[in-house]
């Protein structure tokens, strides 16, 4: 039954710079009222874009990437490094976060895909494949009562230029399963050589509306004042680069909902500073796991018994927390 009090609209971004393109979908969280939904569609050029707890110089070769004209990003969501350019589409759809439903988001991309003969499925914790392969990853971020979820959509990617910037560990390819981050991903031109960027875009505005009902009405494009300073934000090097601080220790592993490196400052036996490079889905909490470490001693005991006592957290925290204390108490430094 579609909501017949629900507005939706659509956006579809002119720009093909991830900057400009990220500082919009930033603006528009932050415009969504109180039952809305928006699906905003936007392409980049030559671009890697990295999650928000990412580190830049492990995921991506900035330097090949730079000097062949390309850009590096980073989102606010969480996830991995994708590899952008003018075939793959992105999508976000942008909401109240009531309204917020996963499976249902996942429906317009799964509905539009089988109009082209591909049966997709939703895998892992946020990949859509078809025949085991990778075609869409997707991550998501919240922020107050406001939601996104956002993706890839692989039709006619340049594979070698995504092979050659990214950089995979071998740790994630063995748990994987594969041999390399090429036998891993698909392009649906290749599954249905009549897939196009435009078809696909046309298709997902159709399922969207099919789903959720409205009009689709197109957004108007207001502050570009606010989109401006949103803009330098997201074009600086402190928010693409950030610090790179030297750490006397640094302690990593791999878990079922990411990889995970922890690097700390020490003084007198005691954290000074705590940074954390993640992958995980849940960036804000592992912002919060850093700040908490600070003034403790380089106790790994200790450590876990600081994350056991976070409370009142949901089902996926508590899993992280459990396998972090796990891992803390029977590693050795």
């Amino acid at each position: 039954m579609l909501n017949q009090s629900l507005t939706t609209k659509i956006y579809f971004s002119p720009s093909k710079d991830p900057w400009y393109n990220l500082a919009l979908e930033e603006y528009l969280l932050d415009s969504v009222k109180k039952n809305e939904i928006y699906l905003y569609l936007w392409q980049n050029q030559n671009t890697v874009v990295i999650g928000r707890n990412q580190n830049p110089w492990k995921e991506c070769r900035c330097e090949v990437l730079e000097n062949s004209g390309g850009k590096l990003a980073r989102r606010l969501s969480g996830g991995g490094a994708v590899y952008h350019d003018l075939g793959n589409l992105n999508f976000t759809f942008i909401m109240d976060k009531d309204l917020y439903d996963l499976s249902k988001q996942l429906k317009v991309i799964i509905d539009s895909v089988k109009i082209f003969g591909i049966d997709a499925e939703f895998s892992g914790r946020n990949d859509i494949t078809v025949n085991g392969k990778k075609f869409s990853g997707n991550a998501y971020y919240f922020r107050g009562n406001a939601a996104y979820h956002h993706g890839t959509i692989l039709v006619d990617t340049d594979f070698d230029k995504l092979t050659s910037y990214l950089q995979v560990s071998k740790e994630k390819i063995i748990s994987k399963g594969i041999d390399s981050v090429q036998s891993r991903v698909v392009n649906l031109k290749n599954i249905n050589p009549n897939i196009t960027i435009e078809k696909m875009s046309d298709l997902l505005k159709k399922t969207f509306l099919g789903n959720y009902g409205g009009d689709g009405e197109e957004i108007e494009i207001n502050n570009t004042e606010k989109i401006e300073l949103l803009y330098n934000k997201y074009s600086s090097w402190e928010w693409r680069y950030g610090q790179t601080p030297s750490f006397d220790i640094v302690l990593s592993n791999k878990f079922d909902w990411g990889s995970i490196e922890l690097g700390l400052q020490l003084k007198d036996g005691f954290i000074r500073s705590s940074k954390i490079y993640s992958d995980s889905l849940e960036v804000d909490f592992m912002e919060t796991i850093s700040s908490e470490l600070i003034g403790l001693p380089l106790n790994l005991e200790k450590i876990a018994q600081k994350l056991n006592s976070f409370n009142d957290i949901d089902n996926n925290k508590d899993i992280i927390i459990k396998d972090l204390c796990y891992w803390l108490k029977h590693k050795s430094i």
